[in-house]
């Protein structure tokens, strides 16, 4: 963070509340939750580029010391931001856990509330379960998919592999929907399906003896919906979950 000064030192203990040793300076007004409520609406704003401490402060309305009360640096401001998101991911996510009679059901419910979060913050996908020491509800959300995965009786590595595969799946995807959209399409020089076009129509040009899977499927590529995709791509990863609980 090029643009800040130093870190001031910390208080003892866990983000201790009243002065610093010698009573030089007190703590700022505003609080952790505070802290990391700005750093997410930050983000969201301009992504992970605009988070500087310097930035943080002016609209805390403190100095860029204050914020070295409560976090120590970027990584771990950008860690407790993802948690406090999952925070809600795990709360919308309860009434799934166990309910339903086909566990599948359930893995697959809390993986599209999973995968809307990080298509909706495109910073999100990240940095989850980077850190699951200061991300405790990415490890509880872990650990709600797993018990579903459980209920299908297969071993701890099959288990492992599956949850593994699932949020593997649902963040690299909710990712790269995620992204940014060219400035091209931001800017109205081109729609977004124009934007697509091209792309369909370079591959229509291919040569189709050295592309042929890439010509087989060109017009589905071409007309596609990404959230559709996404869900029959998961569908395939759970079917064939289920068929592994099935044979075992």
């Amino acid at each position: 963070m090029g643009d800040e000064a130093g870190p001031a030192p910390r208080a003892q203990g866990p983000r201790a509340a009243g002065p610093r040793a010698g009573g030089a300076r007190r703590r700022a007004s505003h609080s952790l939750e505070a802290v990391v409520r700005e750093t997410v609406a930050l983000l969201d704003e301009a992504g992970e580029p605009s988070l500087t401490f310097r930035a943080l402060a002016a609209r805390l309305g403190g100095g860029v010391g204050s914020i070295y009360w409560y976090v120590s640096s970027k990584d771990e401001l950008l860690d407790r931001a993802t948690d406090a998101v999952l925070a809600e991911v795990v709360a919308q996510t309860e009434q799934y856990a166990g309910r339903a009679d086909d566990p599948v059901e359930d893995v697959r419910a809390i993986a599209v509330a999973l995968f809307e979060a990080v298509v909706a913050r495109h910073w999100l996908g990240a940095y989850l379960m980077r850190d699951t020491t200061l991300q405790p509800h990415a490890l509880q959300l872990f650990e709600r998919i797993g018990e579903q995965v459980m209920r299908l009786g297969l071993g701890p590595r099959d288990c492992f592999h599956a949850v593994s595969a699932v949020i593997g799946f649902v963040v690299g995807t909710a990712a790269d929907l995620g992204q940014q959209a060219p400035q091209e399409v931001l800017d109205g020089r081109v729609t977004a399906e124009e934007y697509m076009t091209r792309f369909a129509d370079q591959w229509r040009s291919l040569d189709p003896e050295a592309f042929p899977f890439v010509h087989f499927i060109v017009e589905e590529f071409a007309g596609h919906d990404d959230t559709e995709q996404f869900q029959a791509g998961l569908d395939l990863l759970l079917e064939g979950l289920r068929a592994r609980a099935a044979g075992a």
